[in-house]
């Protein structure tokens, strides 16, 4: 009898476990959503293997700018490590800074706008026309730089040069066949990118201080992280590195032909004490 009610008891208990375990999995699994973009698609390679050291599961989504916002708004996903503030992606923080928390930068000294090689002689957008270029190469249409480059053209008074969305892969393209046959282009631009350690490039003056001069990329995660998944949330509330490091990482990429998994444990392996600062007291 006893061995009865034993078995009867496990038969009811079993489910119970096996739920509670699926509850101490669920907690280690965590998404961050990313723009394709090389500087983010190395951030969050980094970071998802320190997350990974740590025990969690994680996934990573490409999306659109407005999604990546949007999203860990309204909490389907967990976070994100590339908020360009306070100047470049400003309408989808206004937009959502109420329902998102704000862990800050992690990377400092981020900055956007025109870029041309050096072997051009134009030095300012003022200098802009159609005499320069028709149109400059610029990125995925939602983007930050994007839309501030539309303002930048309103404010400036070019109406002769347009604006052509592509994405960052095509737009880097067309810079290296341009800069190689030492032909004009006019690009859409951030830094840190690698494109910089690549060719001799610079920026377009900006009089008007339309562009980000010296912004930073920041950690954003979503409302009731910190309970929930609060190793996770310190992880990212410590994660922060340098624009080198950042440039290292995408080196390996676009140069070194690496796939994002293998660039990013090739950075971690070398700074693996970086790493364990975002990691300590987890």
């Amino acid at each position: 009898m006893k061995t009865i009610r034993l078995l009867a008891f496990l038969l009811l208990a079993l489910p119970m476990m096996s739920a509670c375990g699926a509850q101490g999995e669920e907690a280690k699994e965590i998404e961050l959503v990313y723009v394709v973009w090389d500087s983010e698609i190395a951030s969050n390679h980094v970071v998802k293997i320190a997350l990974e050291q740590a025990g969690y599961d994680v996934t990573l989504t490409s999306v659109e700018q407005g999604i990546m916002w949007s999203s860990v708004a309204d909490g389907s996903a967990d976070a994100h490590v590339a908020g360009w503030l306070p100047e470049d992606m400003k309408v989808h923080y206004e937009q959502h800074k109420d329902d998102i928390i704000d862990l800050g930068a992690n990377l400092e000294g981020a900055q956007t706008g025109l870029a041309v090689p050096t072997y051009m002689e134009i030095d300012s957008i003022e200098e802009l026309s159609a005499d320069v270029v028709s149109t400059i190469t610029g990125i995925d249409a939602g983007a930050g730089v994007m839309m501030t480059t539309e303002e930048a053209l309103r404010e400036y008074g070019i109406d002769d040069v347009t604006l052509s969305a592509s994405s960052d892969a095509i737009m880097t393209a067309e810079l290296g066949n341009r800069y190689a046959a030492q032909e004009p282009i006019v690009i859409t631009a951030w830094q840190p990118h690698w494109k910089f350690n690549s060719y001799d490039l610079k920026f377009l003056e900006d009089s008007k201080g339309i562009y980000e001069a010296n912004g930073e990329i920041r950690t954003i995660v979503r409302a009731g992280l910190d309970e929930e998944k609060p190793e996770a949330y310190r992880i990212l509330d410590q994660f922060y590195w340098t624009a080198d490091d950042m440039n290292e990482v995408m080196l390996y990429m676009a140069k070194d032909g690496m796939e994002p998994e293998e660039a990013a444990e090739t950075w971690v392996n070398a700074n693996q004490d970086k790493v364990d600062e975002w990691l300590k007291g987890v």
